[in-house]
């Protein structure tokens, strides 16, 4: 077709110089001008010809750039697209190696944890030997030992959840943790039963260091929901204070340092004020990793409220019906039994400013949350506002295979021996 074009112009080029040719002889200019007329015309034509060509061309090529360079963008484009593709690949990688990393150490520490309760259970129970061979307690002390020892091997520990709201939203902004045991039958046994026996024995830090572990498992679950929710974790003070567990336990919570925020150790007022000092250093190493600590079973309310800043104390449960009934009138005014010199309505302001919040726990009427609610405390526990509730088994799962680390092994062991 650019052949054919090319001719045709060629062509109308040749017949418009002989046209001019043609009149220049007619006029009586001679061949020779005639001739002269028709090679020049003919000249000028193929000239301005190569010349539109050459601007057509040019025009083309032009075009040509434009779309590389835009093929050359959108080429640009994919590139750093991909590669925000393979940044994000890495990061999951790497999440998933530190992941790795952090099961391999809770394993290690179930698997330390389990061994020591396999050592408790070949042992007798200290107790045991100071009965009288015939007192007729300890035939129903013996089975209830022995139906702790089995709930902890075959891993019948369950974790129970009941919200601590904030007042008077009674939106649920923490969860406490409590442990049930079961026996073979599915009965649950509460902490009043379980731990007269299991005291002595020495198994409630096996008890608390399992509950500790499935505390982490729910608030790994929560942080992945982007559920902004703490957990308060009851720990004892054997637990802080053994030598043995509590450096492989540290290792843990340093590895898991990120769930600081949501994780709160409770202990008992009367453990915490008796700590020695290895357990207060212990605390601290905690408290340097940024997990803070909780005081419950607080019977005396004139508080050290400078002792729990140190300790980095940053809640105190007080039963509600306990703190309401310590109010009295003194001069026309409601103050507390134990600090006569306070105004009630000021106890909380007080804690606040050493850095505690008090919550009432153990609300069960709205009579309670009206007389809470005027003594300016802002955070409430009890049954009125969630009973405590079982957390499935398959939903610890999805946070790792600990658990059934902890269902095998003492079989194992049993097998063993």
């Amino acid at each position: 077709m650019r052949r054919l074009t090319l001719a045709l112009l060629c062509a109308t080029y040749l017949c418009l110089s002989l046209i001019v040719a043609l009149v220049l002889w007619r006029n009586g200019m001679g061949g020779g001008v005639a001739f002269s007329a028709l090679m020049g015309g003919l000249g000028l034509c193929l000239a301005s010809h190569g010349m539109i060509m050459r601007f057509l061309e040019m025009r083309e090529v032009r075009g040509e750039v434009e779309a590389v360079r835009e093929a050359h963008r959108i080429l640009l484009d994919q590139v750093v697209t991909l590669d925000g593709r393979l940044m994000d690949v890495a990061r999951a990688v790497d999440a998933d190696i530190t992941r790795s990393e952090q099961l391999t150490d809770e394993v290690h520490l179930l698997e330390d944890l389990v061994h020591r309760m396999g050592r408790r259970f070949d042992e007798p129970a200290p107790y045991a030997a100071a009965r009288a061979p015939g007192a007729p307690a300890a035939p129903r002390s013996m089975g209830l030992m022995e139906i702790v020892k089995d709930a902890l091997a075959e891993n019948r520990v369950d974790l129970y959840l009941q919200p601590v709201v904030n007042l008077p939203q009674r939106k649920t902004l923490y969860y406490e943790s409590f442990s049930r045991l079961r026996d073979p039958t599915g009965r649950i046994i509460m902490p009043a039963e379980y731990l007269a026996v299991a005291e002595p024995a020495g198994l409630v830090t096996a008890i608390d260091n399992l509950l500790l572990f499935r505390c982490v498992q729910i608030v790994r679950r929560l942080a992945r929901q982007d559920r902004r929710v703490g957990i308060f974790c009851n720990v004892s003070m054997a637990s802080l204070g053994d030598e043995e567990f509590f450096p492989q336990f540290y290792d843990l919570l340093r590895a898991n340092r990120d769930l600081a925020p949501a994780l709160i150790f409770e202990i008992g007022q009367a453990a915490f004020e008796g700590r020695n000092g290895l357990q207060a250093r212990n605390m601290a190493k905690l408290a340097d990793l940024g997990f803070r600590f909780s005081l419950d079973k607080v019977t005396n309310l004139d508080l050290d409220l400078q002792d729990l800043s140190r300790a980095d104390v940053k809640f105190v449960k007080v039963g509600a019906q306990a703190l309401l009934d310590e109010l009295m009138s003194v001069d026309d005014r409601l103050v507390l039994r134990s600090l006569p010199d306070l105004a009630a309505e000021d106890f909380a302001l007080l804690t606040r400013r050493y850095g505690v919040e008090l919550v009432a726990e153990k609300v069960e009427t709205e009579r309670q949350v009206v007389d809470i609610l005027d003594l300016d405390i802002g955070l409430a526990q009890g049954h009125l506002f969630g009973e405590p509730r079982a957390i499935k088994d398959s939903v610890l799962s999805e946070a790792g295979p600990a658990p059934a680390t902890v269902v095998q092994m003492p079989q194992r062991r049993a097998a063993v021996g």
